[in-house]
């Protein structure tokens, strides 16, 4: 019999830069902080909080999404290697799609277009270790 699962609980990233990554999801995103490693914290916080290796967890509406900086510099992703393809992201609607393209204009994020699937539009990106990010809204 197989496993029987619900949801997702959480994914994490691995990535290069800690600050760069997390300027880039911060701007896009505005995700609430689940866990984070306080400045200047002491040796009870930091044996507590030593899952986030350095890195952050966020929260929001699908779960959480960690990103992990422990990446070489240097080291970019690629869909075509053993692991992740992309990460999709759901939006209520087209509408919501056409704001992020707004959205990632203004902050000088290179995108492709909205691109018509039949029952549903993507929006595709990539974040700054070139890790594939996706749009995903439901046509009515």
């Amino acid at each position: 019999m197989p496993v029987t699962v619900t949801d997702y609980s959480h994914v994490r990233l691995t990535v290069s830069d800690i600050a760069t990554s997390r300027a880039f999801y911060d701007s896009v995103f505005g995700f609430d902080v689940a866990y984070e490693l306080p400045d200047g914290a002491d040796q009870a916080t930091l044996d507590q909080l030593w899952f986030l290796f350095g890195g952050v967890i966020y929260s929001f509406p699908g779960g959480l999404l960690g990103l992990r900086p422990v990446a070489d510099d240097g080291d970019t992703f690629h869909e075509d290697r053993t692991g992740l393809d992309h990460l999709s992201f759901s939006v209520p609607d087209v509408a919501a799609l056409e704001h992020a393209v707004s959205v990632l204009d203004g902050l000088g994020v290179p995108h492709e277009g909205i691109k018509d699937l039949g029952a549903m539009a993507i929006l595709e990106f990539r974040d700054p270790d070139n890790i594939a990010l996706e749009l995903t809204a439901p046509k009515a």
